[in-house]
């Protein structure tokens, strides 16, 4: 059977085919896919589900000139296939290879890049009003998930694209479960008639009569709307967009290709803001994605045949041994809580869920609720821990800062996937943490060289009296014991886990494995090095720093982090204040984001492996040192 998306090279190319071959081209673009997800792993139910819309999409707009914005991103692979990249989509999340999200620098059709949810509302607007005040031609769809609709940003977008009356149309992708109610024969009717032209056209006519009636037509014609919204708000869908400004259209069947191209056109035809509501199935096409998409929303390589995901895994990762010791604390404290934001299986909470409904809560894609909700929480004697994803933490910045810190209230953050994420790309490493929060005052920062020391900071964090964030890798662990009667951390305390005379390698978190294996290369060389677990990124153990740099001169400082405001920084900092003028070599990532790639492979490609710190020891061993005077600051 000939292969339609071989003669797909540009979303016109599309247009040309003939209307009863498009039901295969969408049979095709799933099992490119699903075959091309299964080998490099990605995001599988979401991108299955678009599949019918994204046809319809290229079918009906003439991108790039009209813009389509993917909120989040993580639906862009059929789109991507269809504008110029079926060829290369093998190397999707590889090093080197396609990115996982849009990405401007890709293709023409990227018009937006993406990877946190709920910005394509604003960034359609934003693009909508640039193209008015250019003079020029074009459509702007913003295509966005119901989930991603509960983050405020999304709301405040549809507040102010209603308001300014621009002409954007915004597709509201529901793949929700609760949609099954709201689909049947009266919603279809309803539809039909709001899709109809017609219906428009008589309306007005209707009301414009009314109007015209001497004396009682203005009067009749408002009796007439007060009825006609009255009626809506008990039968139309919708009726929220369209008081907030927006014409509102659907639902319609997201997987009926000609029912989605007649809602499309009929929408370019309405001036003015414009929302449809297209209903679609999460996982489409694929039985074990249909039946738990959750499970498949984002996915490690698996086999097609059987929906078996291929785990290497020997040792169990940070997540599953993070969600372990809060369940383990919640059964002897009743005053702890879990708190994620649409992210219970992914930060390790699935279990807690469970076992404690009562105390957990998931809050949908809120980071900023989450943060002020948790500190509503400690503010009256509860115990929450807010388990989030390291570069989501910064959406809720000012949260954390207002809300939890100039209060001094007990909020634990639990930082999933700090450091290099991998296959995610820049959107998701979580490389800004310590640098965000450890200027923040009254915060500690914490990171573990283990699993084990992760479980004993969720013991110190949980019982500390003011907000601690603690941030641990993605992955596995290192396959360590874990204790069975865990012990708090003394407070900025560091821990020395190698001695030597001639340099010190100061490490702290993921980096201190990297930095132990680098000592031993040295001690190779006859270089003796001490190798310090720091523990703490704030407060530094400021005690060891100064008998470090009395009594061996020559330091590396060593993080998963961007160096800018890092780890490493603040042992400058503190040196300097402290004057101490010793030879100091920091190993951490350089000013730039970080592309998607394999662990592995970028931490390689930017020294963050044990040659690379080796390396960085001769170096410091080689620079002279600088004698000086100890000046305290501020004497």
């Amino acid at each position: 059977m000939k292969d339609l998306l071989d003669t797909i090279k540009k979303p016109a190319d599309l247009k040309k085919l003939p209307g009863k071959e498009l039901n295969r081209l969408a049979a095709q673009l799933r099992r490119r896919i699903l075959t091309s997800v299964a080998e490099t792993g990605g995001h599988l139910a979401p991108n299955l589900g678009v599949v019918e819309l994204t046809i319809a999409l290229h079918l009906v707009y003439d991108s790039p000139r009209d813009k389509i914005i993917w909120d989040v991103g993580h639906q862009a692979y059929a789109h991507k296939i269809l504008t110029g990249r079926n060829k290369s989509f093998g190397t999707l999340r590889q090093f080197g290879g396609l990115s996982g999200f849009p990405k401007r620098s890709e293709s023409p059709h990227d018009v937006f890049e993406t990877g946190h949810s709920s910005t394509s509302i604003s960034a359609g607007l934003g693009m909508a009003v640039a193209r008015d005040l250019a003079g020029e031609e074009g459509e702007v769809v913003a295509v966005i998930g119901d989930g991603s609709l509960t983050a405020g940003m999304a709301l405040e977008g549809l507040n102010n694209a209603g308001n300014a009356g621009k002409k954007l149309t915004v597709v509201l992708n529901d793949n929700s479960m609760s949609i099954a109610s709201n689909v049947g024969a009266l919603p279809s009717y309803l539809s039909r008639i709001r899709t109809d032209p017609t219906y428009y056209r008589v309306k007005a006519d209707i009301e414009a009569a009314l109007r015209k009636m001497p004396r009682i037509g203005p009067s009749v014609a408002k009796v007439a709307e007060r009825i006609k919204d009255s009626l809506k708000y008990l039968v139309v869908p919708g009726v929220v967009f369209e008081e907030l400004g927006f014409t509102y259209l659907g639902p319609v069947d997201g997987h009926n290709i000609s029912a989605l191209c007649r809602i499309l056109r009929y929408a370019r035809q309405i001036k003015g803001p414009v929302l449809v509501h297209v209903y679609t199935v999460k996982g489409k096409g694929y039985h074990p994605a249909e039946e738990n998409p959750r499970r498949y929303h984002g996915v490690g390589p698996f086999n097609v045949k059987t929906g078996e995901i291929y785990k290497s895994k020997a040792n169990p990762t940070y997540t599953s041994v993070f969600g372990e010791t809060l369940c383990k604390l919640a059964e002897k404290d009743r005053t702890l809580v879990a708190i994620t934001a649409a992210m219970t299986d992914g930060t390790g909470l699935a279990e807690f869920a469970r076992r404690f409904p009562e105390r957990f809560f998931d809050v949908g894609i809120a980071e900023q609720h989450a943060v002020t909700f948790a500190a509503g929480l400690a503010s009256q004697g509860m115990k929450p821990v807010v388990a989030i994803y390291s570069t989501f933490l910064q959406r809720a910045y000012d949260q954390v800062v207002h809300d939890v810190c100039i209060q001094n209230l007990p909020v634990v953050f639990a930082l999933d996937r700090g450091g290099i994420v991998g296959s995610d790309g820049e959107t998701h490493q979580g490389l800004f943490d310590y640098t965000y929060l450890r200027h923040i005052p009254g915060m500690t920062v914490m990171a573990p060289k283990d699993e084990n020391e992760l479980v004993r900071m969720v013991v110190t964090a949980v019982a500390h009296s003011a907000p601690v964030a603690i941030r641990y890798p993605r992955g596995e662990g290192l396959g360590v014991p874990i204790d069975a009667e865990p012990e708090p951390i003394p407070m900025g305390k560091a821990e020395v886990l190698a001695q030597g005379e001639d340099v010190a390698i100061v490490a702290i978190g993921s980096a201190v494995p990297v930095a132990l294996a680098a000592g031993k290369l040295l001690k190779k060389e006859g270089i003796k090095a001490t190798v310090v677990n720091a523990r703490f990124v704030k407060p530094l153990d400021e005690e060891l720093l100064e008998r470090l740099a009395e009594s061996i001169g020559k330091l590396i400082t060593v993080e998963e982090h961007v160096l800018q405001g890092g780890f490493g920084s603040a042992v400058l900092e503190y040196l300097a204040q402290r004057g101490l003028h010793v030879p100091v070599k920091i190993v951490a990532l350089p000013d730039e984001f970080i592309p998607h790639g394999s662990q592995g492979e970028l931490r390689a490609r930017y020294g963050l492996t044990p040659e690379a710190v080796a390396d960085a020891a001769r170096k410091v061993l080689n620079t002279p040192s600088r004698p000086s005077p100890r000046l305290v600051a501020g004497s």
